[in-house]
């Protein structure tokens, strides 16, 4: 038989023991906690249980993957027309492609024209474009340009007028090809 000893000494191990982990969890969440921007915190007199701090860590967490996969969607772009501008020859294609080259982009609620178009090609005006886009439900928030050699690169950023409706990017990239043809 065990002794009384060595089962009160046990006990005060698994004592010790778990008293350790729950300091060790403690001093965890207090660092997760402290990682956390103050701008991201709720401003509110009562203070936050340990529960709060972990479920406002979550989604702070969840916040920075949104971004961090909004920023990457935004550097392929980047990367994209990068390259396209390095395959610029002079001639009338861009990496084989002949011009006017339209990309268009869906991301949530908003959408990305990137159209790409010789000083020569008279087949379109730019008001028609953003004519189209308007049509199809878009509001433009911001267009941009620049010239290249003999190049012109177009950016159109809209976003859905309704976003209940939202914007039909097939419908809008078939509409643009037909109308720079």
């Amino acid at each position: 038989m065990k002794s009384a000893a060595a089962v009160g000494g046990a006990k005060m191990e698994r004592k010790t023991i778990e008293k350790n982990r729950r300091l060790h969890m403690k001093r965890l969440c207090c660092q997760l906690s402290s990682l956390i921007p103050k701008e991201e915190i709720p401003s509110s007199k009562e203070v936050l249980t340990q529960p709060d701090h972990l479920e406002q860590a979550a989604r702070y967490i969840k916040k920075l993957r949104e971004r961090i996969e909004k920023l990457s969607q935004r550097k392929k772009m980047v990367v994209n027309i990068e390259g396209l501008n390095r395959e610029m020859d002079g001639g009338m294609n861009i990496g084989g492609c002949s011009l006017p080259v339209i990309e268009v982009r869906h991301m949530d609620s908003t959408m990305e024209v990137v159209l790409i178009s010789s000083l020569n090609n008279k087949r379109f005006m730019f008001h028609e474009v953003i004519g189209v886009l308007e049509e199809e439900g878009a509001e433009v928030v911001n267009a941009s340009f620049s010239v290249v050699g003999d190049k012109i690169f177009h950016t159109i950023h809209s976003q859905a007028v309704s976003s209940r409706i939202g914007l039909e990017t097939g419908r809008v990239s078939e509409r643009l090809r037909e109308l720079v043809r």
